[in-house]
């Protein structure tokens, strides 16, 4: 697998309740390079909310992002909180900030137990192929997709699957989770199921949405995804994720479409 040195995010120092970060290049989006590609905002949030929640004998089973603005590559700040304190059901959020608040990650933590005996996955696991070229749409374009090892698969259904690894720390050379590596590609699904052609169409996700029923596990992770589009300008890309040991979740987007 291809190596790549960096980080989306520099650690900057605090203020307050807040922790600033300056956003990399690795953050820049396909749709404009002034502005965040949406997994590492997810990423970043999302290991703000495993920090907060260490020790709690809870874990994340849905994560949430809400994108509440063109979030620029520049200084964050970001904060995160314990919305409503259970000891069986939490949710905790956290947020972003450049000028205003441009992301928000709500999660919900559930209690954690034995259930190995009824552990059930709804789909077999992925095996991944023989990397297919990528979309001519993505070849060069820099920036987010610069940190990303995509390996698109031969398609053979309805969905289509690719496989991810990021290749870069979230913050600085601080280790990553498994849960903050998926975040940082979970939102590549929109691309992954795209039934219109970029170059015509502008679809863009106002948020993504995944239930986890396992944690991940590893650095490689499968979407299997296909969108939907409405005929009033409105879509939704829904998907599977996968990790090396099988099916961990599904994913959720819902999408603006507008003709270019």
């Amino acid at each position: 697998m291809p190596g790549v040195k960096g980080c989306y995010y520099r650690r900057l120092g605090t203020d307050g309740d807040y922790q600033i970060f300056d956003s990399t290049d690795y953050t820049r989006s396909n749709w404009d390079p002034e502005i965040q590609y949406g997994s590492p905002p997810l990423a970043l949030l999302t290991k703000l909310i495993e920090e907060l929640s260490a020790d709690s004998g809870l874990r994340v089973g849905r994560l949430g992002l809400d994108i509440l603005g063109a979030i620029p590559v520049r200084p964050v700040r970001v904060r995160a909180w314990v919305e409503r304190p259970g000891s069986r059901v939490c949710m905790m959020v956290g947020e972003m900030s450049a000028d205003r608040v441009v992301a928000r990650v709500t999660a919900w933590l559930i209690a954690i137990s034995d259930t190995t005996d009824a552990a059930s996955d709804r789909y077999p696991p992925l095996a991944e192929g023989p990397a297919q070229p990528l979309p001519a749409t993505f070849l060069g374009i820099g920036g987010y997709f610069d940190a990303l090892h995509w390996r698109p698969q031969q398609a053979d259904g309805a969905a289509a699957v690719s496989w991810f690894s990021p290749l870069a720390h979230i913050v600085d050379t601080d280790p990553t989770t498994a849960l903050q590596r998926l975040a940082a590609v979970v939102d590549c699904a929109n691309g992954v199921g795209a039934v219109l052609d970029p170059r015509e169409f502008f679809f863009m996700n106002t948020d993504t949405v995944v239930h986890l029923h396992r944690l991940p596990t590893g650095s490689d992770f499968a979407l299997r995804a296909r969108a939907s589009v409405g005929p009033d300008g409105v879509g939704v890309t829904t998907g599977q994720v996968f990790d090396r040991d099988g099916f961990i979740g599904t994913s959720a987007q819902p999408l603006l479409v507008q003709r270019r």
